[in-house]
Parts: C-alpha cells; structure tokens; sequence
C-alpha cells in the first residue's frame, strides 16, 4: 500500500501579538478568514486523502468559518497550550480517526499561512520525493538580505549563504513526526524536533506569498501575493 498524504493545521493559538478581538486565523484577508485560505489550499489538492484541523476545546469560532460539513476535512476541539502540543494531540486522535499508518506523510501547516497553493505542496511533496533516503522536508526560503547579530554592544555580520528562514508546510511520516515530538521537549518547530533525532531534513524552495501572519503590518504584504497569485495562477 502506498504511503497517504494527511494535513494537520495546528489552529488552537489566541494570536496575541495581532492585539485583534478574535484569534488571528479567523482575522479576514482577502475576502476569506486565514484559516479558510489554509484549509481550501489541502482540500483543492488531489493527492491529499484528509484535512485535520485542531482548535482549542472552547473555540467559538470554527463553526462560522465551516458551518456544514465538508468532505476530507475534520475539525479536532484537542489544541494544547503550546503549537507543539495541538500538534501532538492531533497526531494522536488522527490515529484512531484514519487509520493512519507509520509510513503515511503528513504535512503540519500554520493556520497564519493563508497564502500556502496546490503548486507549493506539490513542489514540497515532489521535493521530498527526489531525496535519496530522504527522511521528509519543509518549506523554506533563503536568507537573502545581510544579517546582523548584536552582542552586547558589538554588532556582526552572519554569512548569510547558508541561511534559511523556515516556512510550512513541514513533511514526515506519521512515525518519525510522533516520536521526534515525544523525545523533543523543547522543538520550536516539527523539522527541529527531527533534527535533535540526528536526521536532515531536506529544504524546498518556497515562496514568499506562504509568509507568516504575525503582525498587523504582515496583512497588507501576504494579501498582495494573495492577488497576484489568483490573478496570474503561476504559484
């Protein structure tokens, strides 16, 4: 049996940085709340056999954005405290919902990425897939503007060639993605989490239009690619 391809998106987070009257990813852009824009790019892809979303158990605001049942799609009220644990709730209660095997992908996603397309799941899956003994793979983008790092009051230049900024989604199989999260207390993200295991994950280029959603100053940049993306379909 070939390997399945499941989506996870981690949407338990109060966005307190956006100082906004609801969690970020029901914020508006574009016409469609963030978290709409996420879920839409998995359930447009054909390879995708099913969409998890996890919120908070007291969430109020998941049956506004999807008040009927959608087909391959299942919300999961088991967010954690922390993105790491919604992650790991999620993991565990796809188990029993889907049947999931070890060798099944999944693709943990930020909700605040509302700008993620078929292209760029397909560019990451086909990434991943061109790996020799390939272990799973993110998303990411090279640093391309000159970094500085501030020491106390001395200030120095990192070489920026080897530099990468992170990106979603972040793709492994459901087995490596369990245990990694299990032994890794302190992962800011699933591809460290597999990093402090010994393993490398690959890199695929991304694109900017799957910016984070952090600040109120990000909305502006992320609905622009939002645009040119429906307007042009290239990415």
């Amino acid at each position: 049996m070939f390997p399945r391809y499941f989506a996870l998106i981690p949407a338990a987070g109060v966005g307190s940085r956006m100082q906004a009257d609801c969690p970020k990813q029901y914020l508006s852009i574009a016409g469609q709340t963030m978290l709409h824009h996420t879920v839409q790019a998995f359930l447009n892809h054909p390879v995708i056999t099913h969409t998890f979303v996890v919120v908070s158990q007291d969430d109020g605001y998941i049956d506004q954005v999807f008040p009927e049942h959608i087909p391959n799609m299942t919300v999961l009220r088991c967010g954690g405290k922390t993105r790491k644990e919604s992650v790991q709730n999620g993991l565990q209660a796809m188990r029993s919902l889907a049947d999931i095997q070890a060798n099944d992908w999944v693709l943990v996603h930020d909700a605040a990425r509302p700008g993620l397309t078929v292209a760029l799941i397909d560019r990451l899956m086909e990434g991943v897939r061109e790996g020799e003994k390939t272990i799973g793979g993110l998303l990411a983008l090279p640093v391309v503007d000159t970094v500085k790092k501030v020491d106390g009051q001395q200030v120095i230049t990192i070489p920026r060639t080897s530099l990468w900024l992170a990106q979603t989604p972040q793709m492994f199989s459901y087995a490596l993605l369990q245990r990694a999260l299990d032994a890794i207390s302190d992962a800011t993200d699933e591809a460290s989490a597999v990093e402090a295991l010994g393993f490398a994950p690959k890199l695929v280029e991304g694109h900017p239009c799957n910016s984070k959603i952090t600040r109120q100053e990000d909305f502006e940049l992320v609905e622009l690619f939002l645009g040119a993306v429906r307007r042009t379909n290239i990415i």
